[in-house]
């Protein structure tokens, strides 16, 4: 959810053209997956479009070719850390919810095992957070 709201709002910045969004799992369970499907309903309802996303697994060359990674919760972000290893920026790893403006430093719950209710909770938390970060990457010199 929180890719195809980041890349929706990175598009209506007018930042798509300098800025790419990619998600992962630290895990390889659901490659190539869509998204679930209340995810994916929700979001549709919301007027964003869910149909591209397939789930992937990090890759470890993302660590050099993203400027930086963003962890969903707080065991993410330590599987992040992990595999980024020693010589990685610490600043580079980072948890999403460091830039929620309402909750900040929070984890993002993952509404998987949960009722359709925790997927809307996720996305106001992933929609506030995404103006957040795009406002931060607008401040930036992109070149």
């Amino acid at each position: 959810m929180a890719h195809v709201v980041l890349a929706d709002r990175v598009a209506a910045a007018g930042l798509d053209d300098r800025v790419t969004v990619v998600s992962s799992g630290t895990g390889d369970w659901h490659i190539g997956n869509p998204m679930d499907r209340r995810a994916a309903a929700l979001l549709s309802s919301e007027g964003y479009d869910p149909s591209a996303h397939r789930a992937q697994q990090v890759r470890a060359t993302w660590f050099a070719e993203c400027d930086v990674l963003l962890a969903m919760d707080s065991t993410n972000l330590a599987d992040l850390r992990e595999l980024a290893g020693a010589e990685l920026e610490p600043d580079r790893v980072r948890l999403y919810g460091e830039f929620d403006p309402a909750e900040p430093g929070a984890d993002v719950p993952d509404p998987y095992y949960g009722g359709d209710d925790g997927f809307g909770t996720v996305l106001a938390m992933v929609e506030r957070t995404s103006g957040v970060l795009v406002d931060a990457l607008g401040d930036l010199d992109l070149g």
